[in-house]
């Protein structure tokens, strides 16, 4: 069964840094990875992705900001944030796809606050 597993969320002060991990058990050659955000009241977003010839994007409103990387093997990827804004604040989740379907973690709150 395929698992993924996210850490490394919590509170940060405005202008701050912090770097998600995710972790991915059982996994295979999925056709994408990426991080999406949720805020309170708003639809998930992508922030970040690797697509399936490896090129890696990241959402214009965290361009500049936010950089993603993944291990050769897949198994992880991670997500560097600084420069932290309040709106930034969400829960993060980590999304595997293959075939259209969805894999997901259970997710990790992210909130920037002074």
């Amino acid at each position: 069964q395929v698992r993924l597993m996210e850490s490394g969320g919590g509170l940060v002060q405005p202008g701050g840094s912090l770097r998600l991990s995710c972790t991915i058990y059982n996994g295979f050659k999925f056709d994408t990875m990426g991080w999406y955000r949720q805020a309170p009241g708003e639809q998930r977003k992508l922030v970040a992705w690797i697509d399936k010839v490896g090129i890696i994007n990241v959402a214009d409103s965290v361009k500049g900001r936010f950089t993603m990387s993944v291990d050769d093997s897949k198994s992880w990827l991670d997500l560097e944030m600084n420069k932290l804004k309040p709106e930034d604040s969400a829960v993060y989740y980590c999304n595997a796809q293959k075939w259209s379907i969805d894999y997901w973690g259970q997710g990790t709150q992210v909130t920037v606050s002074s």
